[in-house]
């Protein structure tokens, strides 16, 4: 039998002592230096829900549904020339968020199909997607990728930004041209809104828009108005305007008609308009384009060369509105979903 000293148990006891007792007191300060580590790392973001806005394409009878801001970069690029300057671009941005934002809000009654929030004709907004506009603007000689990149540049500028007038969601109208003013809302339509006044709206004369002629046979004349016009009189008698300075109403041959009902039964661009008969025609000019209501889009272009930013174009022609984020807003519209 082999008699094991003790000197020789009492030493390996040490040496095994000495090399587990760093081990032991490094082991924590492991674990801590792990929980630190860990507790460093950011937590992973939960991505923001997507708004989702579905769109009833016309032409192809069909819904299509989007991130609500590619519908604003392709209603911007749709509603307004790329060519522009990106401030006005950016305030037709904000009139785009604007008016879906609110239709999400109000979740108002159409003829759409079902499942549809707008739709994409003058009668909404304007909306062509990415592969339409590709082919528009490339029909036209443009470079596609540089107007996109423009638009998309000026849409996420704005991104979350909507007009409000105490705190909700105005009625956003635009047009193309004024006369040189634009128009009272109830010069145009039923109800007198505090934010869309007539205000002064020198830049258009440089709209290739701003003038226009028309010249039509007496007799589709008569026809589109109900009216029967005489060689001797003036075509326009005792005529009203607006504070806009377009016609509010006037008589035809005694027969008293608005200035919108005109304009729209002959199809004029304008309500500001001048009527002479030459023989067996009717000469008519006009000045601007559209509605006249909001902002005038070659008026904020105007603005925007002349050092404006979008903030205070918007706040020119809507008077009295603040730029405010729509994350509330949104947030209960999903949540009503």
């Amino acid at each position: 039998m082999i008699k094991i000293k003790p000197f020789i148990v009492l030493g390996v006891i040490l040496f095994a002592i000495t090399i587990l007792i760093p081990t032991i007191l490094v082991l924590p300060s492991i674990q801590d230096k792990k929980e630190e580590v860990k507790s460093n790392i950011p937590p992973a973001e939960t991505p923001e829900p997507a708004i989702e806005v579905a769109v009833y394409r016309e032409n192809k009878q069909e819904v299509e549904k989007l991130d609500l801001e590619e519908y604003v970069v392709g209603v911007v690029a749709s509603e307004m020339p790329a060519k522009f300057e990106k401030e006005a671009l950016k305030a037709q941005a904000l009139t785009a968020r604007t008016y879906i934002v609110k239709r999400m809000m109000h979740q108002e009654k159409t003829d759409l199909p079902k499942g549809a929030l707008v739709g994409d004709t003058i009668n909404y907004q304007v909306y062509n997607n990415r592969e339409e506009l590709k082919k528009i603007w490339e029909n036209d000689g443009l470079d596609w990728k540089k107007n996109m990149a423009k638009i998309e540049e000026a849409v996420a500028a704005t991104k979350g930004q909507i007009l409000t007038y105490e705190g909700t969601p105005i009625d956003a109208t635009f047009f193309s041209t004024s006369n040189g003013y634009t128009e009272n809302s109830d010069d145009v339509w039923a109800n007198s809104i505090s934010y869309l006044q007539s205000v002064e709206s020198p830049w258009d004369v440089n709209s290739p828009k701003f003038k226009g002629e028309v010249t039509m046979p007496v007799k589709d004349f008569e026809k589109s108005l109900g009216v029967k016009l005489t060689a001797d009189r003036k075509v326009l008698e005792d005529v009203k305007y607006t504070k806009g300075k377009r016609i509010a109403s006037a008589k035809i041959n005694g027969k008293q008609l608005s200035g919108t009902d005109i304009r729209e039964k002959l199809s004029l661009k304008s309500t500001d308009f001048t009527m002479e008969r030459k023989g067996n025609n009717v000469y008519i000019a006009t000045k601007g384009y559209g509605h006249g209501v909001g902002m005038s889009q070659y008026g904020a272009n105007g603005m925007a060369a002349n050092g404006k930013n979008y903030e205070e174009i918007v706040k020119y022609y809507y008077k009295g509105v603040d730029v405010t984020a729509s994350d509330d807003m949104l947030a209960k519209y999903t949540a009503q979903k």
